[in-house]
């Protein structure tokens, strides 16, 4: 194995392949523009992204920005086109994932603009072709607050197949000084935009904050973050965690029993987290990329110098990790298919 591939269970040759390869896609020095979301968009190949927050360039205020990567085509190639995504009605974008014909987006919200789940069709671009270098896109918003109390700082989302959407509301905004103070526990929602109803799902966690469901959805896998804070401060005695719960079915609605500790990350946080399609489960932590057995045994490590936050499956066992300052493309074996998608 090439020595960027630690492995610590024979169960993952079948994931690895006899032949991985790391390459790097693209590098920004000046801006972390890959931090969060990764939601891959497969019928034109490509990838949207939000950034980590920076000093915007004229406000001077923090900032965080959306860029869509349009990926290469052949495996060998490596050529890419970064194009900045405008949806100034987005306030600091963090988390996505494949919705419909688009993207959903948490929105974290600033001191005075409450966060929320963004909504942006596809097909809402509009292209200036005297400005090829951003792409304006329309966003709507479809939940800002839990019955009239604001949410914190929502930071992922999932979908389930009954189209609910589940996400993750720490309270890091407040602690990094962009949100006012939390109205609202550390805990995780479920909304049906068929209804327009909010629940609180979960609770008892110290930082919730990656989300992703089993391949049969009968699992919902979150991550609780709470070793380090929004200051920057880190703490080796508190949760670094994923934590697997099940789903159950009373009067016709989801509840979570039998929450247990499925894994917990040796290094920095599991950030975020997606299963393929055997049930693996694989989480974006503070060396790199780990990959876990359905049963919470430690499989590998794809080790990326200063961690992995965020990343998704592309087609035919392609993986494209977030690193702040880079983008990565792993390939992984050709029949290794993200669940969320099934390529």
């Amino acid at each position: 194995m090439p020595s960027f591939i630690q492995v610590f269970d024979k169960g993952a040759e079948r994931i690895l392949g006899t032949d991985p390869k790391l390459d790097l896609l693209l590098e920004d020095k000046e801006c972390p523009f890959a931090h969060e979301a990764g939601v891959y968009i497969p019928g034109d190949n490509s990838l949207f992204i939000t950034s980590n927050q920076y000093p915007h360039p004229i406000a001077g205020t923090p900032h965080i920005h959306i860029s869509r990567i349009q990926l290469p085509l052949g495996v060998d190639s490596k050529e890419v086109q970064c194009t900045r995504v405008e949806s100034d009605n987005v306030p600091m974008p963090n988390g996505g994932v494949n919705y419909k014909e688009g993207v959903l987006f948490c929105a974290q919200g600033t001191l005075d603009e409450p966060g929320g789940i963004f909504y942006m069709p596809l097909s809402s671009v509009r292209r200036n072709p005297l400005d090829t270098s951003s792409d304006a896109y329309e966003a709507r918003l479809l939940v800002s607050s839990f019955h009239g109390r604001s949410f914190n700082s929502p930071n992922d989302v999932a979908v389930h197949s009954d189209g609910s959407i589940w996400f993750t509301d720490p309270i890091y905004g407040w602690e990094q000084g962009i949100r006012p103070s939390p109205r609202l526990p550390n805990q995780v929602y479920r909304y049906d935009p068929a209804t327009g109803g909010i629940r609180a799902i979960a609770d008892s966690f110290g930082r919730p904050n990656g989300i992703c469901f089993s391949p049969d959805e009968t699992i919902v896998y979150i991550t609780d973050t709470e070793w380090i804070h929004g200051d920057g401060g880190t703490d080796d005695t508190r949760a670094s965690s994923i934590y697997a719960v099940d789903i159950a079915t009373y009067s016709g609605q989801p509840f979570l029993i039998n929450r247990r500790l499925f894994a917990m990350a040796d290094t920095g946080i599991p950030d975020g987290i997606k299963c393929d399609m055997h049930g693996n489960v694989y989480s974006g932590c503070g060396d790199g990329l780990n990959i876990w057995s359905p049963g919470g045994v430690l499989l590998a490590k794809v080790l990326v110098g200063g961690g992995v936050a965020n990343f998704c499956f592309g087609k035919g066992g392609q993986v494209f990790l977030l690193n702040e300052h880079r983008l990565w493309r792993l390939q992984l074996a050709k029949g290794c298919n993200g669940a969320l998608l099934g390529l």
